[in-house]
């Protein structure tokens, strides 16, 4: 299948498909004559000689530097030299692919002014398997993620480096392997590349893709945990949450109860007490909560990857060009850092449903730690400090980084979004939540293996899966490749699979 580029309807799955899974991707013959008209618009307004913002001047603080006709062209070189400036380890290919793909379907709007080689060349690294090597670091998320979108730009030039079928080239040898020549930067050219939030708004969407995947195995925990520990089922019922009216809540209680459907205790054929803990009864509440923060979360962002975050802005119909802020990060930043800390708190609620599993005293009659031998053993004793550890991080990683601006540039860039610095601890977030919920997994799994009444379909097929990797602890052995084993489980998102295969979709 191949993905059309038109300048709207891009979506987060449409960003996973391409920049993770390799889709092939086009630009409608609408688009391109919009990119087209654009040019031509600029290319007359600088015969003209009028002076337009990053074309024949400089940027930033030297926005009031008017260049001549001969240091046009050269400007966008030096522009794209000046601004790969990043430091640090290289991001995964993924976010590199996303940014590029954001940034196609800004120029398909045709307010951009670039040539429409550039974003031809775009088109076929991305089909061709051409990757730009870019450093993790170095964006501020505001006049654009300059430092990795300028190493994205260097390869325009047949500069920087890049990977192409699983090695890493000069940039140079790169385009010439797959058959792509190097258009050069003309006016405009290089500014039209980088100008824009992309690296970080296509590693939100690869988050968001992951947190809602995670968010519905964090129900399938909680579903296994509640079995585990004889929960009233009451606080589950739909009706409950319809009333009070959220969203994100009536679908968790609605997937919750898809666990549980068909087995003793929501058919009340086990006992249960009258009022669970709220880390039991708040479940849907809370994970809830979180959906309906992702799901604000997704709608700014695929505003973002479907609209002009460039500077200037050209508007051929008018015959006019606006210098604005269109680059800024903040309106993705900010409900980002929103979604972390959401993947935060689910994974505090997760540990809490583990510890009333380990804890004699909460666990309705459960062995103390999980474990025949206590006393000789210990259990799963050792991983909630696991867990634990981790959720500490996420909070330290849940600090908002939308709100720690840094001015820059003379102050003329005295306030930007540090989206990039949101975009990279919500990856590190969500690695700790894959741990964290695969610890409670493995442990409701190992209390289900003590009770002895029938469970849900979906709370049956779940811990299935689990013992595929990770068998029942009948005596204490090292945890470490459990715990590692029940990671790369949550993150597979084969529990996901398999469960919805029984159940239907947790949506």
């Amino acid at each position: 299948m191949t993905l059309v580029i038109k300048g709207a309807g891009l979506t987060i799955e449409d960003v996973v498909n391409v920049a993770r899974h390799n889709e092939k991707v086009e630009l409608h013959p609408e688009a391109l004559t919009r990119i087209k008209v654009c040019r031509a618009m600029l290319e007359r307004k600088i015969d003209a000689g009028e002076i337009m913002y990053g074309v024949n001047t400089g940027i930033g603080e030297f926005s009031e530097v008017v260049l001549n006709d001969e240091q046009v062209e050269d400007f966008q070189k030096y522009l794209i030299y000046n601004h790969a400036a990043g430091i640090g380890d290289p991001m995964p290919l993924e976010y590199v692919r996303g940014a590029m793909l954001g940034r196609i379907n800004v120029h398909a709007h045709g307010n951009s002014g670039c040539r429409p080689e550039i974003t031809q060349t775009l088109l076929d690294m991305l089909n061709k398997g051409v990757t730009p090597w870019v450093c993790q670091k170095g964006s501020v998320g505001a006049s654009g993620d300059l430092a990795p979108m300028s190493q994205i730009a260097l390869l325009m030039m047949g500069e920087g480096q890049a990977y192409y079928e699983g090695k890493l080239y000069s940039g140079k040898e790169a385009l010439e392997r797959a058959g792509i020549p190097a258009p050069g930067l003309k006016a405009r050219d290089g500014l039209a590349t980088i100008n824009g939030s992309n690296v970080l708004t296509a590693m939100s969407a690869l988050f968001l893709y992951d947190a809602n995947n995670w968010l519905k195995q964090a129900e399938i925990g909680a579903s296994m945990s509640l079995e585990a520990l004889k929960a009233n089922m009451k606080p589950y019922t739909s009706r409950l949450h319809e009333v009070r009216g959220f969203k994100g809540a009536i679908r968790s209680a609605n997937a919750i109860n898809k666990m549980v459907k068909g087995g003793d205790l929501k058919e009340e054929r086990v006992a249960c007490k009258v009022q669970d803990a709220y880390s039991m009864r708040s479940t849907p509440q809370v994970i809830g909560t979180a959906h309906d923060a992702l799901a604000y979360a997704r709608s700014q962002v695929e505003i973002e990857l479907n609209g002009v975050g460039d500077n200037p802005i050209f508007f051929p119909e008018e015959n006019m060009q606006l210098s604005g802020a269109n680059f800024q990060g903040s309106p993705v930043s900010l409900p980002m850092d929103m979604a972390g800390a959401a993947i935060t708190m689910i994974s505090i609620l997760s540990e809490r449903r583990m510890n009333r599993l380990n804890n004699p005293a909460l666990s309705v009659g459960l062995p103390a730690f999980l474990t025949k031998g206590a006393g000789m053993f210990s259990g799963l004793m050792l991983s909630q400090y696991t867990a634990d550890m981790q959720i500490v991080e996420q909070r330290i990683l849940s600090a908002p980084a939308s709100i720690q601006s840094i001015p820059a540039a003379a102050d003329q860039e005295d306030f930007v979004s540090m989206g990039m610095n949101t975009a990279i601890k919500n990856f590190q977030i969500l690695d700790n939540a894959y741990g964290i919920l695969g610890i409670e997994i493995m442990a409701a799994a190992q209390a289900l293996d003590f009770r002895e009444y029938k469970f849900g379909k979906g709370v049956n097929k779940a811990k299935e899966v689990v013992r595929k990797h990770v068998e029942f602890l009948d005596i204490d052995r090292p945890l470490y490749n459990d715990h590692n084993a029940m990671k790369a489980l949550v993150k597979s998102c084969e529990i996901l699979h398999e469960v919805e295969k029984v159940v239907g979709s947790l949506e």
